[in-house]
């Protein structure tokens, strides 16, 4: 078998086994990601050569932290697993009467990307146990999850048990595990949002580009959101802050990092996209509930236990980047909050990404070499609005739609009932282009679809739904229910509709 044939074969079936033999994945490894000797043996997958943390490996190492700081640490369950695995929860902080932010970090949402749950684990132990960082606790009071998808877990695979991709879940919420994560993090409410999770170094599109194919060349990438309806001040304090500092630390240890990226087809043709725009996973969902948020993306999935002290590392010193900035800036993050909270600019329902050339740092698999490779970006960090409306003061929505009612309540929105009739001067939907994708997505029929807007005055029975706009999540309400919205409950088929049909939500405009 020629070197071509190899590496085409290593980038179509990713095995461990593969990994581990090909001594060219040796030697990349060898060369540009030696593991790291700054990593203690303290967590379960640490103290063993094979396999990652178990299940009861989780909950011992968790209720002997609780036994160990139970001043500091809190654990509870926060639901069951489609399997009946118990989901838990850690709370930390130190007991003062400080100003405190609140922050939720979440690992393991895909079941083959182990460090992030090991990564969080190790955090959670160096906040209790060693004096340079348990201070952090004295400004900050932590939720954290550190294996949000236990069955897909313990499986090594990415999804859950009904197959479904908890961070395309979102805003549909199809998954019992997304609604318990997602009431749990509405109930916590917080300021600072982490969300650790690996991606696969070697991709099927990778094969053909350069010669011979490339692998990725980062340690770290960072998704966080470019949706035009995350407040400006949020975005740039996020990117330019948060994101700016963790980069600077990884710089300073040694970390390669870039902002994420991944590839797709258009036309034929590899492209990257760049950032986020989308509210169906974390990154956007988060900060559409005004808040800082990113999700990491630490190279890792197909290659086992291969540099995975490296992999934990590199979690670690995010987590704790992103902590110390957030203690130190505790009055900065609020009042920055407070202003997002008071952001009245018109809504976008559609955007487009920025498109241009650019490098991109890669491992050339032919020469074993870094190399700067010329690509294609799709950025959704310059996203352009493509379709605007004015914001509402209100939404309102017919009382028999019980069932996106009670989605909206799980993602933590306020809802309010017409104790009486009332007439209210609305705007109403009407669908006037329809298509359905006849091929399920995440177990569901797409739907893309434009509407026209109708002034009209309805009288709305006793027990109507109205959903005001005044209030923090009021982005991410818009991003379910304007139906042209790439992640709608219209567009994914949760509110099924047909060409013609008027929709069951109505706009507030006076």
């Amino acid at each position: 078998m020629n070197k071509q044939s190899i590496i085409i074969f290593f980038l179509f079936y990713y095995t461990f086994m593969w990994s581990q033999l090909n001594p060219q994945s040796k030697k990349i490894t060898e060369k540009f990601f030696q593991d790291s000797d700054a990593i203690e043996n303290i967590t379960p997958a640490l103290q063993k050569k094979k396999g990652f943390t178990n299940y009861e490996e989780l909950i011992s190492f968790l209720n002997n932290l609780v036994i160990k700081h139970p001043e500091k640490i809190k654990l509870t369950y926060i639901g069951e697993t489609q399997k009946g695995k118990q989901i838990p929860l850690v709370h930390l902080t130190n007991p003062n009467s400080k100003s405190k932010i609140r922050v939720w970090i979440q690992g393991g949402l895909h079941g083959d990307e182990p460090a992030s749950t090991e990564g969080v684990l190790y955090l959670l132990d160096k906040l209790l146990n060693d004096k340079n960082y348990i201070y952090l606790l004295d400004s900050l009071n932590l939720a954290v999850v550190p294996m949000a998808n236990i069955d897909g877990y313990l499986e090594e695979d990415r999804y859950t048990a009904n197959g479904l991709d908890l961070n395309r879940d979102q805003t549909k919420l199809m998954a019992p595990e997304s609604i318990v994560l997602k009431k749990a993090f509405t109930s916590f409410n917080p300021e600072i949002g982490l969300d650790f999770h690996e991606y696969r170094p070697y991709r099927k599109d990778f094969a053909q580009l350069s010669s011979f194919g490339i692998t990725s060349a980062f340690d770290a990438m960072f998704l966080y959101s470019g949706n035009l309806n995350v407040p400006e001040n949020l975005r740039n304090l996020t990117s330019n802050l948060f994101v700016g500092n963790a980069k600077s630390q990884l710089d300073k240890n040694g970390l390669r990092h870039h902002d994420y990226i991944t590839t797709d087809k258009f036309n034929g043709e590899i492209h990257f996209n760049q950032g986020s725009n989308n509210a169906r996973s974390s990154a956007t969902n988060y900060a559409l509930n005004n808040m800082v948020s990113t999700l990491f993306e630490i190279r890792g999935v197909g290659i086992g236990r291969t540099s995975f002290k490296r992999r934990i590392n590199t979690t670690f010193l995010i987590a704790v980047s992103y902590l110390k900035t957030a203690y130190n800036n505790v009055a900065l993050v609020k009042d920055e909050i407070a202003k997002a909270n008071i952001f009245k600019n018109d809504l976008v329902v559609t955007s487009s990404k920025t498109i241009y050339k650019d490098t991109i740092k890669a491992i050339d698999l032919d020469t074993d070499e870094m190399i700067d490779l010329e690509v294609t970006i799709r950025d959704a960090l310059k996203s352009k609005p493509k379709t605007t409306r004015l914001r509402p003061k209100a939404y309102i929505i017919d009382k028999s739609e019980i069932g996106i009612i009670d989605k909206l309540k799980i993602l933590g929105i306020t809802i309010e009932t017409l104790n009486r009739s009332k007439e209210f001067k609305v705007e109403t939907y009407t669908i006037t282009e329809y298509q359905r994708d006849s091929e399920k997505y995440e177990k569901m029929n797409l739907q893309t679809v434009e509407a026209k807007l109708s002034e009209n005055n309805i009288l709305f029975p006793e027990g109507t739904f109205i959903i005001w706009m005044n209030q923090t999540r009021a982005n991410l309400i818009l991003e379910v229910l304007e139906p042209e919205a790439p992640n709608s409950f219209v567009s994914f088929g949760v509110l099924e509709t047909e060409k013609e049909k008027t929709l069951p939500i109505y706009r507030l405009i006076n």
